[in-house]
């Protein structure tokens, strides 16, 4: 994880508006403090998968005294977003799906690939998901803990 510098910038009567100055046209704005935040951590995150995608270097991040130095930052409230930004080679696989089940994941992205990624990811960064077990046929939903059988004396 890096982790980069946000400033906040708020108007009298507008939304919380976010800006990364290591990243100039990463802009992001939210209603509430908490959105803007939340806002903020994915508008870098597809920044920085842009960047790497475009073949371009990740800048490192720079300190709050080399950000605060500029006098247009002064007025904003920093504040530190953490994104991953280790890059992984794809590995190219194979698998098998229901044909209802690829059609629904065509209408909803142009990219299998990266919607299945992101779908894996999620599953695996939820806890409660990610504890299930997995077998052929089963539902994410309806999956249930297995049982542990007691010992009786």
């Amino acid at each position: 994880m890096t982790e980069y510098i946000a400033l906040l910038h708020k108007d009298r009567d507008g939304d919380y508006g976010v800006s990364f100055p290591d990243f100039p046209g990463c802009v992001t704005a939210g209603k509430t403090l908490d959105e803007a935040r939340r806002m903020a951590a994915e508008a870098l995150a597809f920044h920085i998968e842009g960047v790497i995608e475009d073949g371009e270097a990740i800048p490192s991040p720079s300190t709050l005294d080399t950000i605060m130095r500029e006098r247009v930052n002064r007025d904003a409230a920093a504040f530190i977003v953490a994104v991953p930004t280790e890059t992984e080679r794809a590995v190219r696989v194979n698998v098998t799906l229901p044909e209802s089940l690829l059609r629904r994941i065509d209408e909803t992205t142009d990219n299998r690939s990266r919607f299945l990624a992101q779908a894996a990811d999620q599953v695996l960064r939820t806890p409660r998901l990610r504890s299930k077990r997995f077998a052929p046929g089963k539902d994410i939903g309806t999956l249930k803990s297995p049982r542990r059988r007691r010992k009786v004396n």
